[in-house]
């Protein structure tokens, strides 16, 4: 008995051990790029390992200018929410229908979504902006909301379905009862049991979607379209980098995301616990 719990304090300790490891190695490359954006560029060159002389936040400054933060920050907003908001919605409801009706064509069609999670988006790259631009659709945001609504809806669709399978068909029954047409049932009474789990998709697209750089790259042109990451990446320069400017651009766009990270951390893990209970 004492070995057996010996052998697992000792797995505890190896186990925490390597997870604090993991942590320390996610965190150096954040914590080196937050450093570096308080010092001048000099600094950097000469040893970016070292601490900052000085608190410098001109790098800040003229990041916030260059990058127009304000109308780049408004571009990324503006993709993101619809996108996220879209891409719900649809998979919601596609999700629903899939898991309230058991037939053949359902399956295949839910089995073919899932297949097309594992397409990698460099393989249909070049056949995505000749189509656009045959379209006249490149260097519009709204068709970049669009391309993002096909490319993360199937993941979506099956994390709902799998959630929405395990709801009790005997609520809609209910519903139906009551007055409910299938609108009604799904938003009123599906809908919101569904809050963790719409937690943990939003936050998984909004990293993705925020922190993307090769779509909007192919697709916005324009400096007054462009996204946080595009602006970011205009600081290299064909035979010079400013590194105090890419290092402060970095971390100006990725701290909305940390932000919106803390406040839903909670929800997340409980739509992974919830997820993984049912």
């Amino acid at each position: 008995m004492k070995k057996d719990v010996k052998k697992n304090n000792v797995g505890q300790v190896f186990t925490y051990a390597l997870f604090t490891i993991l942590l320390i190695l996610f965190l150096v490359p954040f914590f080196l790029v937050l450093l570096n954006s308080f010092k001048e560029n000099k600094e950097i060159i000469l040893d970016p390992l070292a601490l900052p002389e000085k608190i410098n936040l001109t790098g800040y400054v003229k990041a916030f200018t260059a990058m127009n933060y304000l109308e780049t920050f408004k571009n990324s907003l503006t993709i993101t929410i619809l996108s996220i908001v879209l891409i719900i919605l649809f998979a919601v409801m596609c999700a629903y229908f899939f898991a309230r009706n058991n037939w053949k064509i359902n399956k295949i069609l839910f089995m073919i979504m899932v297949a097309s999670m594992i397409i990698p988006f460099q393989t249909i790259m070049i056949p995505i902006v000749k189509n656009f631009s045959a379209i006249n659709a490149v260097d519009n945001i709204f068709m970049v909301v669009v391309f993002y609504i096909g490319a993360h809806i199937s993941m979506a669709v099956f994390m709902f379905q799998g959630f929405i399978k395990n709801i009790p068909a005997e609520l809609d029954e209910a519903a139906t009862i009551d007055g409910c047409n299938n609108f009604q049932i799904l938003f009123k009474v599906i809908f919101p049991l569904l809050k963790p789990i719409i937690s943990t998709v939003a936050i998984l697209d909004i990293l993705a979607i925020w922190n993307d750089f090769l779509l909007p790259y192919i697709l916005l042109q324009s400096n007054r379209l462009k996204t946080l990451p595009l602006m970011t990446y205009s600081f290299f320069g064909q035979y010079s980098v400013d590194y105090s400017l890419v290092c402060s651009g970095l971390i100006m766009s990725i701290l909305p995301v940390i932000i919106i990270y803390a406040f839903l951390q909670k929800q997340i893990i409980d739509g992974v616990v919830a997820g993984a209970i049912k």
